[in-house]
C-alpha cells in the first residue's frame, strides 16, 4: 500500500508547473547530490515527451539549471530568478557543487522530438570528465513535483507504520465507521506516522501563510505576465473595484478591508475568481506558490480556503488544519488511485482533483459528515472527467489561469449540492470516479496531455513557436 503524506501533495515552491518545473527542479538537485564526490567537467540534460513540448513556457530549462546550482525552490527568492538565469546564459557557465562548468544553456540543455515510453516527463542527465561519461540518471516527474528515478521504488516508506492504512475512499470510510472519528482526525493521527505533531502544526502554517500571502502579492500586483502572450494581470483591477475606493497598507489592513465589505452573492462570486486568479497570475510570473496538488491548479484551493476564511463562520487556525487534513488526503487518494499529472491524464488530474480536495475540504468545515465529504469530492470530480490540456504556447496561462476560478466555483457548488443531499441516495461514489478518471486519463488522445499539439494551442495562433 502506496503511503503518501499530504505534506507530499502540499508543497512549497516556484511556478509555473510541478511537473515541468517544480520536478525537473527537484531531479537536477538530486543529480547534482549524487554526484558530489566525482570529477566532472560537463553535464547536459536531454528533454524528453511533454517536457520537451512545453518545457520552454512551463520553465523547465530554469528550473534544472537553479537546480544544478543547488537553489531550493522552497527558499529561493524568486525575484532574483531572472538575474541567476542571465548570468549562466551570459558566461556561459554553471557552478554545480562548487565547481565551476562550461555550460551553453541552448547545446547543453536538449530538448528531444521523442518521448520516452515509460513517461511522458522524463529528463536524463549526464555527466562527464574529459569527454568520458561518467555519471547517468534518468527522473520521470510524475506530477504534483513528485520525482521518480528510474530503477527506484517507493521501498523506502516500508519502514512508515500507519495506524489506518488507507488505499481507497471505501477504506477512509470503514476507518470513520469503526473509530467514529472524522475524516480530518483519521488522516491528523496517520500525518504523525511521518513527522512530529508539532512539526504538523507548523507545516500547515506555513502553507496556509504562504498561500495567503500569494493571493495578496497577486491581488496588488499589476502588468503582463512574462512568456510572450501578452496576457495582462487581472486580479488587482478586480481587487480594487470590489473594494470599491477603500486602502489599506498592509495585509492585515488589505484583510480587514475585505471582512468589512457586504457579502451579497454576485460580490463573493467575484471575490472568489479574484483569489484563484491572483495565485495563478504570480505562478505564472515565477513565483512562490503552494502545489495544490500541482502549480498548474494551485489557485482553488486558496480561493476556496479564503472563501470560508472571509464568508463563512470561520473560528481559528483548527478549522484550517481540519481543511488540509480532509482535502490532503482525497488529493493522496487520486495519487493512488489514478494520477495528478497533467501529462498523464489531461487536466482533470490537476483541476479536478483540486476542486475535488477543496470540496472534501470545505464540507467538512460546514458541517457535513464523512460520506458528504467523499460525495462532494466525487461531484466535482465528476464534473471535471475528460478536461483536457491544452496550454497555448505551452504556457501556464491560457487556459490555466481561468480554470482555477471555474474549479474553485465547481467545488463550492459540489460541497453545497453534498451537505443537502443523502449519500445512501448517490448512483456514484468517490472510488468508482477516481477509477473513472484513470480510465479516462488512459483513453485520452495523447495530443491533449500537456503537448500544445491540439485544442486552445492548435486553434489559437500565436507569435512564436509553441516550443
Amino acid at each position: 500500500m502506496e503511503k503518501i503524506s499530504i505534506f507530499d501533495i502540499y508543497k512549497i515552491g516556484v511556478g509555473p508547473s510541478s511537473s515541468h518545473t517544480l520536478g525537473p527542479w527537484k531531479a537536477a538537485l538530486y543529480f547534482a547530490k549524487s554526484i558530489s564526490a566525482l570529477r566532472y567537467d560537463k553535464i547536459t540534460i536531454e528533454l524528453l515527451g511533454s517536457l520537451s513540448k512545453t518545457g520552454k513556457g512551463h520553465g523547465t530549462d530554469i528550473a534544472v539549471q537553479l537546480g544544478l546550482e543547488g537553489f531550493d525552490p522552497k527558499t529561493i527568492h524568486t525575484e532574483e530568478i531572472g538575474f541567476h538565469v542571465q548570468k549562466i546564459l551570459s558566461n556561459k557557465k554553471i557552478t554545480v557543487n562548487g565547481v565551476d562548468l562550461n555550460f551553453d544553456p541552448p547545446n547543453d540543455i536538449i530538448f528531444h522530438d521523442h518521448a520516452d515510453p515509460v513517461h511522458p516527463n522524463t529528463l536524463i542527465f549526464t555527466a562527464y570528465y574529459l569527454g568520458t561519461e561518467i555519471a547517468n540518471q534518468t527522473y520521470y516527474s510524475v506530477g504534483g513535483g513528485f520525482i521518480q528515478k528510474k530503477g527506484e521504488t517507493t521501498s523506502d516508506q516500508v519502514e512508515i507504520d500507519l495506524p489506518y492504512p488507507i488505499q481507497t475512499g471505501a477504506d477512509l470510510l470503514e476507518h470513520v465507521d469503526k473509530t467514529n472519528l472524522s475524516i480530518s482526525e483519521i488522516v491528523f493521527l496517520n500525518e504523525q506516522a511521518f513527522r512530529p505533531k508539532k512539526q504538523i502544526y507548523e507545516e500547515i502554517a506555513d502553507i496556509y501563510s504562504t498561500m495567503f500571502q500569494c493571493v495578496f502579492k497577486g491581488c496588488n500586483t499589476e502588468g503582463v505576465l512574462p512568456g510572450g502572450l501578452n496576457v495582462k494581470r487581472r486580479a488587482k483591477a478586480l481587487s480594487n473595484s470590489l473594494l470599491g475606493g477603500r486602502t489599506f497598507n498592509t495585509y492585515k489592513e488589505w484583510i480587514q478591508a475585505i471582512k468589512q465589505l457586504p457579502k451579497d452573492f454576485s460580490s463573493i462570486n467575484k471575490w472568489i475568481s479574484c483569489f484563484a486568479l491572483a495565485v495563478n497570475e504570480e505562478n505564472a510570473a515565477l513565483n512562490r506558490v503552494v502545489t495544490s496538488p500541482t502549480n498548474g491548479a494551485a489557485g482553488v484551493i486558496p480561493a476556496v480556503v479564503l472563501y470560508y476564511y472571509f464568508f463563512c463562520d470561520y473560528k481559528g487556525k483548527t478549522d484550517l488544519q481540519k481543511f488540509f487534513f480532509t482535502s490532503g488526503e482525497i488529493g493522496c487518494l487520486f495519487k493512488k488511485g489514478a494520477t495528478i499529472s497533467a501529462a498523464v491524464g489531461g487536466c482533470q488530474a490537476e483541476i479536478g482533483v483540486s476542486s475535488a480536495m477543496a470540496a472534501a475540504g470545505l464540507t467538512e468545515l460546514l458541517g457535513g459528515c464523512p460520506d458528504q465529504v467523499l460525495m462532494a469530492a466525487e461531484i466535482a470530480m465528476e464534473h471535471h472527467l475528460g478536461l483536457t490540456c491544452d496550454p497555448i504556447g505551452g504556457l501556464v496561462q491560457i487556459p490555466c489561469i481561468e480554470r482555477n476560478t471555474m474549479g474553485a466555483m465547481k467545488a463550492i457548488t459540489a460541497c453545497n449540492l453534498a451537505l443537502t443531499s443523502n449519500p445512501a441516495d448517490a448512483i456514484v461514489n468517490f472510488d468508482q470516479v477516481v477509477k473513472t478518471m484513470w480510465d479516462t486519463a488512459q483513453d485520452m488522445n495523447g495530443k491533449y496531455k500537456e503537448t500544445s499539439e491540439a485544442g486552445l494551442a492548435f486553434n489559437v495562433p500565436v507569435a512564436f513557436p509553441a516550443c
